[in-house]
């Protein structure tokens, strides 16, 4: 592999496997609400929040972490205000205090606090305006969770980012280097001491969260039922168990950070935590289950980058792939059946909605594994769907291609309506 690409994948992982505490959507609120608050250097007697609709979408059923079993957008924004540091960035929260939580239940009733829908065509941005006797402040954030574009004090522009308000990959290395052959021979070659600490948190986040997930309270304890419904198929039961116990956890508040891949947390874990327990299940070599995890983890950002980072498309359905294909991979499957694997997986789910950050998110999470494992074993018994079946195409960069233009061109007019019935609830 050329080395300057080499050199980029290295590059892509570290910009994309980023630890968050709590759904990023209502962290990316607090971080602004923590960042304007510390430009302004007082609390604010006011603050308006705007918001795309997809921000909105993914803050309105997600509980807040650390902040008391709170959720929803004026939440988010009162706690980054109240508890958060924006130094944390994606971890803005990781210190707020049962004080702190008093203070933002107080404030919830105040209507010095409003959120707004931000008129914009950019799935993900936000502004916050913060003001206190005659000073304030604005910050806004573009493509990306922390990506601050913009920041005024009274008006005067304070710090710009021209390159990243015109281009989401302005904020990245160039992704379209990507591809599932490139992704294969460089989780193959990769000297893994230069990813080794970046896969290592994966595990030991993701795992822990899942952990917590299966033994702790949350949502509808979708993890523990799937274990005690799953008898006939031990190992892929115990992946779905763990992997959507750990996103029922987060989406209900757990206190506990997991790696993100590509803007989202259960993205990180759809992606990881099947690879971990497959490796363990099986006693594969640690490095065989870290060069499985680079493969996963690109593959998910090779599918999001063509999809974007919100969408009415559910990434559940990308990263489920991924890590099916990653299985095969750890199986001993050839490059074909890689492919096959993942243009299985996307003949069977190319579309589950997103309706929003919420603990049902877990099930969906189950129900793409169960499309990837099923892919998976067909793949490994030499049985795949042939191009021109739906969207399938002959290649597979052109059936990833195509599921990005179902998601960002096609499912648009779906991502408006889904936001319109969420906002009537």
């Amino acid at each position: 592999m050329d080395t300057k690409i080499y050199d980029s994948y290295i590059e892509i992982l570290k910009e994309e496997l980023v630890p968050a505490l709590g759904c990023t959507e209502p962290i990316a609120i607090a971080y602004a609400a923590a960042k304007a608050r510390e430009i302004l250097g007082c609390f604010p007697e006011k603050a308006v929040l705007e918001c795309s609709g997809n921000i909105i979408k993914n803050v309105k059923s997600v509980v807040v972490p650390n902040a008391g079993g709170l959720t929803g957008i004026r939440a988010s924004m009162l706690a980054g205000l109240v508890g958060g540091k924006a130094d944390n960035q994606l971890e803005v929260l990781s210190d707020m205090t049962p004080e702190h939580i008093s203070i933002v239940k107080e404030l919830l009733d105040s209507n010095s606090y409003e959120v707004r829908l931000l008129s914009t065509n950019i799935n993900l941005h936000l502004l916050i305006c913060l003001m206190a006797k005659d000073e304030y402040v604005t910050v806004e954030i573009k493509h990306t969770h922390t990506n601050i574009c913009k920041m005024e004090k009274n008006g005067q522009v304070i710090y710009q980012n021209d390159v990243a308000n015109d281009k989401y990959l302005g904020t990245f290395t160039d992704r379209t280097i990507l591809t599932v052959e490139g992704i294969y021979n460089f989780a193959n070659t990769v000297s893994l001491e230069k990813v080794c600490d970046l896969i290592a948190i994966q595990i030991d986040y993701n795992m822990c969260i899942a952990e917590e997930g299966l033994q702790g309270d949350y949502g509808i304890n979708i993890g523990r039922t799937l274990l005690d419904i799953g008898h006939d198929e031990p190992v892929w039961t115990k992946i779905k168990a763990y992997t959507a116990a750990a996103s029922e956890a987060r989406m209900s508040g757990c206190g506990l950070p997991v790696v993100t891949n590509s803007g989202s947390g259960n993205q990180g874990i759809a992606t990881s935590i099947p690879v971990i327990v497959y490796a363990r299940e099986h006693d594969l070599p640690v490095e065989k289950l870290y060069r499985g995890l680079v493969f996963s983890n690109l593959l998910t950002i090779h599918q999001k980058t063509l999809i974007g980072r919100l969408s009415a498309f559910c990434g559940a359905v990308s990263a489920s792939c991924s890590s099916g294909a990653a299985i095969t991979y750890l199986d001993g499957g050839t490059l074909e059946q890689i492919n096959q694997t993942i243009s299985n997986t996307l003949a069977n789910v190319p579309g589950i909605v997103c309706d929003g950050a919420k603990p049902s998110c877990a099930a969906k999470i189950a129900s793409c594994l169960d499309a990837s494992y099923l892919s998976h074993v067909l793949a490994m018994n030499g049985k795949y769907y042939q191009a021109g079946n739906g969207i399938l195409k002959a290649d597979v960069e052109e059936t990833i291609a195509a599921v990005g233009r179902i998601a960002y061109n096609g499912m648009r007019a779906t991502d408006t309506e889904i936001i319109k019935i969420m906002l009537e609830s």
